[in-house]
This record gives C-alpha cells, structure tokens and sequence, in this order.
C-alpha cells in the first residue's frame, strides 16, 4: 500500500475495483483494512473487498477475488492524509515485511510495492534506504540493482541512494558487470530478445580522456564494457551522459547503465514518469514498484494517476509467469 499517508491508499483502492486488472491477475493489498476504508470514503472510492489476515492468505489458494489483506500493527487511526511521520513510516515498512514474507512462502507470486517516505523511515528508525536494499536483505542476495523499466527505455543503476561524493568509491568493474548482466537477462525475459545497451560515463564528456575527474571511465567503466563485449553482448560506452539520451541514441538502447541515481531517473522520469516501472533485478522473486513518490500534496483527494501503479502489476504478472 506504501506510506499510508501518501496517495497508496486510493491508488490500491482504484487497483481492487479495475475489472481488467482482475481479469490478469489476482490482487492483494497489504495494508490497514481500516485506513484504506477512510481513504475511500475520503476520495469516494469504493470499498467492498474481502478482508483477510496474512496468516490466512497462504489457504485462501487465491480464489477469493480481489482482497485486502489487513497488516494492524500500529494506530492507524491518528494517521493524517499528507502528514508523514514515524507511524506512517513504520506501518509502511510492516505492509512490505509481510508482503515479502507471504511471497517467500509461496501465497503470492510477485510483490508490487506502493510509494513510501524515506524521512518516515528513518524517523521509525529503520535502517534502509529505500526498498531496493530491503528486499536485497531480506531475499539473502548481494547480486542485485534497481532498473527502471519502461518500454521506450530503461536505465540500470550502478549505485544508488547514495551521496554523490560516494558514488566514485562504490563504482568498481565487477558492479558494473554485474549490473550490465542483470540488465541484459531481464531484457531477454521482458522483451524475449538481446538487450542494446549504452554504458554512461561518470565524468562530464565521459572524462575527456582522463581531462575530467579520475580517470573512472578508462580504470573501471572501460573494462567492464570490453568484459560485456566479448561475451557477445551488444554494447556500447561509456558516452558523454549530456547526449546519451538524445533521440538517435534512444532509438538504439533497451537499457542505459547508468553510474549514479540521478544521471538516470532524471531522463527517465521525463520520457517515462506515466509509464516507468522500478523493478529489482536479481532477487529470487519478482518486486516491481510505482516510479513515483508518495505525492503527500494530493493525498486522499481521488486525484491521483494510477497508470505506474497498473503498469508495475502487469510487468509483474508478466514476470510471474514468465
């Protein structure tokens, strides 16, 4: 459901009712059966779903419809629509706990995340800085990144909810390779065919050949696009980052790999924001999430686009049965 104080609440109530999301899939929401019931009479939605336990769900085998799945392990009562805080972020990370647990026991097949509230964490005192990490933890992988999945393109990160002081330390060859080789599968499961992809630089002009920074693409990012070429895959780098999204570039790239959050969300979010998908690649099942955030300046007002949110639950049907 995401923070239950952002725009989760009436998307996953919009998602429950949609007659062409029941016909693909069978949706769960793991959330506040209570809180969602005042998000719909706030945003006049409609709430009449069956409500299970996540203790329940794993003998519900699935054919119950549409269903909210009610995680009560706070007061969500105080909750107030576009007032984040330590209550709404702990109760967000309680909903995707349990998400994640029912899907490492088999009851359901992917998880879809809603948009959480990174400061609502940390003022729970939660140690994550975003879901990507957690599900990484939580699934025992260390192999593993975030693309951001659309079908005019995608963009890999290298690192990510990091500062960018950071970003040069964390980059080394063998993440580059790994992020390079995650990429390419998961075009070959989603599209059925060889990913094109386009390495960035870190550096403005990509280092201009050592001018700029030190030396990153020639010591570390160089390597690993030789390494991905001779095993055969179709890439190409590292570019100048200021053209790499220009239109004859995009025409040629499934996936860009990109060195750090920003030199990929930006592009990403301005072509894709409507359609983009946040998935997390390499982990033994599948998470797709909403590309956007808890937009608490339009909470509970029934105004808010569900069209990442649709777009993350068919990816991750598609995936599920893949």
């Amino acid at each position: 459901m995401g923070d239950p104080a952002g725009v989760g609440p009436e998307l996953c109530l919009r998602l429950l009712a949609d007659p062409a999301i029941a016909e693909l899939c069978t949706p769960f929401v793991f959330g506040s059966a209570g809180l969602l019931r005042r998000a719909g009479i706030a945003c006049e939605l409609e709430f009449d779903f069956p409500i299970v336990t996540a203790e329940s769900l794993a003998s519900s085998g699935g054919a119950i419809g549409p269903t909210i799945v009610d995680i009560e392990s706070l007061d969500f009562d105080t909750v107030v629509p576009g007032v984040v805080n330590s209550n709404t972020g702990q109760g967000s990370f309680d909903f995707i706990e349990a998400a994640i647990k029912s899907a490492k026991e088999g009851a359901v097949d992917a998880v879809v995340t809603g948009p959480i509230n990174k400061e609502a964490w940390d003022a729970a005192g939660i140690a994550f800085p975003g879901h990507t990490e957690l599900f990484a933890d939580r699934c025992d992988t260390d192999r593993f990144c975030m693309m951001m999945y659309s079908p005019n393109f995608s963009c890999s990160l290298v690192t990510t909810h990091i500062g960018y002081l950071d970003v040069p330390s964390e980059m080394t060859t063998d993440r580059i390779n790994e992020v390079i080789e995650l990429s390419h599968a998961a075009i070959e499961k989603i599209e059925g065919r060889d990913a094109m992809l386009t390495v960035l630089g870190l550096n403005p002009h990509a280092g201009e050949n050592g001018l700029f920074g030190n030396r990153e693409e020639e010591t570390i990012i160089v390597p690993a696009v030789e390494k991905a070429r001779k095993k055969g895959m179709n890439i190409v780098g590292p570019l100048p980052p200021d053209t790499g999204f220009l239109d004859s570039r995009r025409q040629q790239t499934d996936v860009y790999i990109c060195m750090y959050h920003d030199q990929g969300l930006i592009p990403f979010k301005a072509f894709n924001f409507d359609s983009g998908v946040n998935i997390t690649l390499g982990l033994p099942m599948v998470r797709t999430s909403v590309d956007h955030g808890t937009a608490i300046d339009i909470a509970w007002q029934g105004i808010a686009d569900p069209a990442s949110l649709y777009s993350a639950v068919r990816l991750a049907a598609k995936l599920a049965l893949a």
